[in-house]
């Protein structure tokens, strides 16, 4: 039987792959922790959707099927369903379908929490699709302010439409524009954001837990493309804020040419500051150094998120606030 040889198929790192990790990594016993972590399947986590249903109701439904914790105080929309499901299940039961709650990785939750959205703002979901962080920046803003929600790619943008209508999401443009040429059109409009959430395209090396193939498809040439790419977004995104704006920049990879690196791009070129974070799951500091590259100590601020300190997906976190309005 094929699919039952499959299921045993254990992909490796690749020797460029590992040998980057263990520089990130010093330790052995931390490599050998996140080594076997990678293996294993992602938990079950959703996110309650606070437009439809309060944490509370939600729960009392969803216990007659599953066992739920809640597992932060000061978050009771997070809910990790704490037994194994079906392939699909979480995906086809009714209180999916009517849009109560969202399948979402707990590091992916990350992002919107640190860009603490809020009613009435304008805000801007750069590289929006498939809408995980969009329908959670609605429900943090309650469905009031405006969100405009970004991507390029039209069969994304079709799954980021039905996120949004499934999750009841009424605050929402929806925009078809590369993420560089929305931004300078923007500019030019003279439309200036309150908050730029910016969840940019990368490697991916974070997700080798939910989608193994990683494994096979990871390439430096591409960390270093998509590196170059991150930075032209980013310089493009902070010239769409406010004065006192705050953009949170966001990746599910580990490669510090697409995390700190990028960074440090726009503390060169731009007047922003590094915000400290306070997330519910395990940070590590951004790193120092990389390749030669010295980076600027406040960047120690930014958030690593190891899937083996939380037992999660790999994910990356920074947080700054523009402190004059960029002219130009």
């Amino acid at each position: 039987n094929s699919s039952f040889s499959y299921k045993k198929m254990r992909y490796e790192m690749k020797p460029l792959f590992e040998q980057r990790i263990r520089q990130l990594l010093k330790e052995e016993s931390d490599f050998q922790a996140f080594s076997e972590i990678v293996h294993k399947s992602p938990l079950n986590f959703i996110r309650c959707n606070t437009l439809k249903i309060s944490p509370n109701d939600l729960k009392e439904r969803l216990e007659k099927k599953w066992i739920i914790k809640q597992p932060f105080v000061e978050h009771p929309e997070i809910f990790l369903i704490d037994q194994n499901l079906l392939p699909g299940e979480l995906g086809n039961s009714i209180e999916h379908v009517l849009g109560y709650y969202y399948v979402q990785e707990i590091s992916s939750m990350m992002s919107v929490l640190a860009l603490t959205p809020e009613p009435g703002e304008f805000i801007l979901d750069l590289c929006a699709a498939p809408g995980s962080k969009s329908s959670q920046i609605s429900a943090k803003m309650g469905n009031s302010g405006t969100l405009i929600a970004n991507d390029l790619k039209l069969d994304r943008i079709r799954i980021l439409a039905a996120t949004l209508e499934r999750a009841g999401v009424t605050n929402c443009v929806i925009t078809r524009k590369d993420a560089v040429a929305l931004c300078s059109h923007l500019k030019k409009s003279n439309y200036k954001f309150d908050r730029i959430l910016l969840d940019a395209p990368c490697s991916g090396e974070g997700t080798l837990r939910s989608s193994p193939k990683t494994f096979i498809t990871w390439n430096e040439k591409v960390v270093e493309k998509m590196s170059r790419i991150q930075k032209k977004i980013i310089a493009n995104a902070l010239k769409c804020l406010k004065k006192e704006g705050v953009l949170v920049y966001s990746t599910c990879t580990h490669a510090p040419e697409e995390n700190e690196s990028v960074v440090q791009f726009a503390l060169n070129n731009f007047p922003v500051k590094i915000e400290t974070l306070s997330l519910p799951l395990k940070c590590r500091p951004g790193i120092d150094e990389w390749k030669g590259e010295q980076f600027n100590p406040e960047i120690k601020k930014a958030c690593r998120i190891y899937p083996q300190d939380n037992d999660s997906e790999g994910f990356f976190v920074c947080k700054m606030t523009l402190l004059e309005e960029i002219k130009e």
